[in-house]
């Protein structure tokens, strides 16, 4: 790991040649408890959370290589490589995320207890993360954030997008507050506190000629070009099965790993794009585009949820933002959502 540089990023967290540090072993316990107490374990937890030195420094108010060197130190205090480097991206290293899952947990009960502090003074301050999916930041999570920034001006919100997979991945370990997201399955890492069963159908538009089909199927609209997701989006999950029943060979498809290409693909009238109603709300509801449920037999419907980590104890700014988004969620009118 480089101690200095212009502008220290993802380069910056990796051993050059000649370098000696990390050292073979870690220091004694004694000596890593005052290594602890430093600020390299705030800067790591920061560098940690963003993947990204330029970032965490922003974050913290302080200079990129002041980050970096703090890192730095408490790699060589533990003898091991935290940060490894992907491309240009940086990542965890295996040791990286042992760290950074412990020191959350000594963290956390500190945020907690300055946000109970604020409350006494009357502040009302703290931080929500929230992970979410593409199709919830186009559809309805903007005008939710939108109306909690209102009511919680001193509230920070840091929004993290990604398939559903990384949502829970973010909750299970600690690094997101709240989720929004698709459950195929049961997933113990996890509670759906709200939940919605959302139909899988067709979005195209008004003058598409499966617009006029009375009953709609996946072999009824493989015979048109049509746009799905990747196996990345949780959705593709679903419909794989249905979709290799619908033709003995199946044509050419347009496989996307996002929610808004399929939207705007369904927009140019070419194609018809296989996906939930959460996401193109806005289109639908201004009759740009039309949204057709399947009707194969056995489909089965997406369940969309609001997550917590299962067994979570939100602090103050968490769970403030966790009942708006319950009572958001309860008045939200979703086409193709199945009432319970």
């Amino acid at each position: 790991m480089t101690k200095t540089g212009p502008k220290p990023d993802a380069t910056s967290l990796t051993k050059t040649a000649g370098q000696s540090r990390p050292r073979d072993h870690a220091l004694s316990p004694a000596l890593l408890a005052r290594v602890f107490h430093q600020p390299s374990l705030i800067y790591f937890n920061a560098v940690a959370e963003c993947l990204s030195v330029r970032e965490a420094g922003r974050r913290l108010n302080i200079a990129s290589s002041a980050v970096t060197r703090q890192v730095a130190q408490l790699e060589d205090a533990l003898g091991l490589e935290l940060f490894q480097r992907d491309g240009r991206r940086l990542k965890l290293a295996p040791a990286g995320e042992i760290l950074y899952r412990h020191s959350r947990r000594l963290i956390l009960p500190i945020e907690a207890a300055v946000s109970e502090l604020d409350m006494l003074r009357g502040l009302k301050t703290g931080s929500v993360r929230v992970a979410t999916v593409e199709s919830v930041g186009l559809a309805f999570l903007p005008r939710l954030l939108a109306d909690f920034g209102r009511r919680y001006p001193r509230l920070h919100l840091d929004v993290s997008v990604g398939p559903s997979t990384e949502v829970i991945a973010r909750l299970a370990d600690e690094r997101a507050d709240i989720g929004f997201g698709f459950v195929a399955r049961p997933n113990e890492q996890v509670e759906v506190a709200v939940r919605r069963d959302v139909r899988i159908g067709v979005v195209m538009r008004p003058d598409h000629p499966l617009a006029s089909v009375p009953r709609l199927t996946l072999a009824a609209a493989i015979a048109h070009p049509m746009a799905v997701a990747k196996p990345e989006i949780s959705i593709r999950n679903v419909i794989e099965p249905f979709l290799q029943k619908s033709a003995l060979v199946l044509p050419p498809l347009i496989e996307v790993d996002s929610i808004r290409m399929l939207v705007e693909l369904a927009l140019l009238g070419g194609y018809a794009s296989v996906m939930t109603p959460i996401g193109v709300q806005n289109e639908i509801r201004s009759g740009t585009l039309l949204f057709r449920p399947l009707e194969d037999a056995g489909l089965p419907t997406n369940r969309f949820g609001l997550m917590v980590r299962a067994g979570a104890s939100l602090h103050f700014a968490p769970a403030v933002f966790y009942e708006h988004a319950k009572h958001h969620f309860s008045e939200l009118e979703l086409p193709g959502a199945i009432e319970a």
